[in-house]
């Protein structure tokens, strides 16, 4: 059955004239192009587009190099430590403990005439004892300027606490007269935390990280590899295993420091080090000094015998 016709409303050659102020079209009706080409009307590749194609392959090119050069080098240098034969280390003489000063401007930013005030954060639940000690060894060699806070989030603070620092310096108006600043911050905080400097400096958390940082501001820290090794795994000891472990963990790592002071006075042998400021703190808060072995008993009383605890055992009752 033959269907309608409509006729047409326009005739077939009509001209429109185009604006020219719009920008224009490619041509659909051109000649046959890739479909990765951008046609003009003319039918030709714009040279702008060309040129950044070109452009994207030369970088994924360079990267795909450098990519392959990564995996190469990885493949060598992915476990340096574990590669490490520290039979083949130098043992070196061990340097004195606690001679001399360590230069400031080279450890923590030169003196521009403000106080480099040294911040930590802390939880009076859980007092950090061996910054105590290690605050009573930088007061032997910095004139350091030294305050208590008690922040907001905290209601009520034993006053041992505050007091932990020493008596107020007569002269801590004056900032300029001294060359290190030490501030103790009481607060509700789940993790210690220290504040040097914020614009170039990230926070650094834990007691134990925060103890090696203030060590090294004594210029004591061992020069041997094999040493600081050895000072590095005492310390994340007493931290993982006396502090926050089990009866079984301090049970086994007392063990392990009897056996290590029957060979010598120190943890690390003929020097008093960081290794026994952490641990010693360690035994002592957890109240395991008095069912200690006998070598161990003789090194906190060593420890005690130096001075360097005094500020701590005030605390513990």
């Amino acid at each position: 059955m033959p269907m309608y016709k409509v006729k047409p409303v326009s005739p077939g050659d009509i001209k429109i004239d185009l604006p020219t102020c719009m920008y224009k079209l490619p041509n659909v009706h051109a000649q046959r192009m890739n479909c990765g080409e951008h046609a003009l009307q003319n039918g030709e590749v714009d040279p702008a587009l060309k040129a950044l194609e070109e452009r994207q392959d030369e970088v994924l090119r360079r990267l795909y190099e450098l990519k392959a050069t990564v995996d190469g080098l990885a493949k060598t240098v992915t476990t340096p430590d574990a590669d490490l034969d520290a039979s083949t280390l130098s043992r070196g003489p061990a340097e004195a403990v606690f001679r001399g000063t360590a230069d400031l401007d080279s450890l923590l930013g030169k003196d521009l005439g403000a106080l480099r005030d040294i911040v930590i954060n802390a939880n009076p639940g859980h007092p950090p004892l061996s910054l105590l000690v290690l605050h009573a060894l930088l007061c032997q060699r910095y004139q350091v300027l030294s305050s208590v806070h008690v922040h907001s989030s905290v209601s009520v603070v034993p006053p041992p606490l505050l007091s932990c620092l020493g008596p107020r310096h007569i002269d801590s108006y004056v900032r300029q007269r001294f060359q290190l600043g030490f501030t103790l911050i009481w607060k509700d905080v789940s993790e210690l935390q220290m504040k040097f400097n914020t614009q170039s400096m990230c926070p650094i958390e834990g007691e134990a990280n925060v103890a090696r940082f203030l060590f090294r501001l004594l210029s004591a820290e061992p020069q041997d590899p094999v040493t600081v090794t050895q000072m590095d795994s005492w310390i994340d000891t007493a931290v993982f295993q006396l502090a926050e472990g089990g009866s079984k963990e301090q049970a086994v790592t007392l063990r392990s420091l009897n056996s290590a002071l029957g060979r010598s006075p120190w943890l690390l042998g003929q020097e008093f080090s960081l290794a026994d400021i952490v641990c010693a703190c360690c035994v002592l808060r957890a109240g395991l000094n008095t069912s200690a072995a006998a070598n161990v008993q003789r090194w906190l009383e060593s420890c005690q015998n130096l001075g360097h605890f005094d500020c701590v055992y005030p605390l513990l009752q």
